[in-house]
């Protein structure tokens, strides 16, 4: 089976090339992101409270909006700012909804604050949400990888703020996936909320070095310009390694998962599984049918995952978790063999591909190059020309020291 030989190979290469176990190599990742001493913006008080006092907030907030060990929200409202209303991305405030979940307006038990649902039908604030508020707060743990709908939920409230002159905060946090710029540019024709602006699949910006570049790039409806503020990590740069420390959605429960999703996600448009529904989420490949592989697992109804695609059904595949550590290190971009690998095993190549995967490619010519049979190196340098162009442009917008 091509697809379990190129696993194989690729990994046997990497550990004789390196000379090191995978252990090791993930002992040496730790070292360096505890040497590096990231402070995310949102603990760096002193540089952004003065701004608040006084003024009516909103704030857009998850469960990584985490202040040390307490969240944002209830941290803001100890030091006595007055926030009118959360609004909530896809997964919810608490981050517990499944991708794609609709998740309705409600009141937090907590601190009895309106949350407002920013995932549905109603992706934009209306005048009417941001009547009386002065500054939206944006603290939102993103992971660099253009499907990924946080930076479509920040577009459409940067265009609500611009319109209502409401000023626009955001607390800055590391991209773990910020250390390389890879996959196809999105094109018009293909653009929905799981992909807005033409960047490649792997955009290598953090939350506000991307608001930068939609301000400045006129991405905005009518090409308003939204009154931006934004609160810098310290010790980041783009060849940092960030350890997150909470999951930033159900699905993405550990740093393997983080650094698999950007080559797995397009799996997501394929009748492949990867591992919804079981404690390996992006981190597993399989299918009901797949020959010639011995792992296998079984997707059941779990938290973010309730109705994972094989619920109830073994499916036979990869184990991938011990294998995103080699990809950091080695291979900075996306690794197209098992996609490739997994469409020429298949036993049924016209099932394969779904309506949504040209959505999270950004266009109709990947899909049309694996039915054709191209290559892996081959696909990667129709991207050349696109991703130069890109980098161009990204430079003008960066505010950490970029990646060599």
């Amino acid at each position: 089976m091509r697809l379990m030989n190129v696993f194989f190979l690729f990994l046997f290469l990497l550990i004789a090339v390196e000379g090191v176990s995978q252990k090791t190599v993930y002992k040496s990742r730790v070292g360096r992101q505890a040497d590096s001493k990231i402070v995310v913006g949102a603990e760096r008080m002193d540089l952004y409270l003065f701004i608040l006092k006084g003024k009516s907030i909103a704030i857009i907030a998850n469960q990584t909006s985490m202040v040390g060990d307490q969240h944002l929200v209830d941290t803001l409202l100890s030091r006595g700012i007055t926030i009118k209303k959360v609004f909530s991305p896809e997964h919810g405030f608490r981050g517990s909804a499944d991708a794609g979940e609709k998740v309705q307006n409600y009141k937090d038990k907590k601190t009895g604050l309106p949350i407002v649902s920013l995932y549905g039908k109603h992706h934009k604030p209306s005048s009417e949400d941001l009547e009386g508020i002065d500054i939206v707060i944006f603290d939102i743990q993103d992971v660099g990888v253009r499907f990924y709908t946080y930076i479509s939920t920040m577009h459409y409230v940067m265009e609500a703020c611009a319109e209502n002159e409401v000023k626009f905060l955001i607390l800055d946090r590391p991209n773990p996936n910020g250390y390389y710029v890879a996959g196809p540019t999105m094109e018009e024709e293909y653009t929905s909320f799981v992909g807005l602006h033409p960047v490649p699949l792997v955009h290598g910006m953090t939350i506000a070095e991307y608001a930068r570049m939609i301000n400045g790039q006129g991405w905005l409806k009518n090409q308003v310009k939204c009154d931006l503020i934004h609160i810098l990590c310290e010790g980041y740069t783009h060849s940092s390694l960030y350890q997150l420390p909470i999951k930033p959605s159900p699905n993405l429960p550990n740093m393997q998962s983080i650094y698999l999703y950007p080559s797995l996600g397009l799996f997501e448009g394929t009748f492949i599984s990867v591992g919804r529904g079981t404690d390996h989420p992006f981190q597993a490949l399989g299918h009901p049918d797949m020959q010639n592989a011995k792992f296998k697992f079984k997707p059941k109804s779990t938290p973010g995952a309730k109705n994972p695609p094989y619920k109830g059904t073994v499916c036979y595949g990869h184990d991938l978790r011990n294998f995103s550590n080699m990809i950091l290190k080695n291979y900075q971009g996306l690794y197209l063999y098992w996609l490739t690998g997994a469409y020429q095993d298949s036993p049924d190549k016209e099932k394969f591909f779904n309506n949504y995967f040209n959505s999270l490619a950004g266009n109709s010519t990947l899909k049309q190059q694996i039915i054709d049979g191209l290559n892996e190196e081959d696909i990667a340098k129709s991207w050349e020309q696109d991703l130069l162009h890109y980098k161009r442009i990204r430079k003008g917008y960066l505010l950490y020291t970029d990646f060599e």
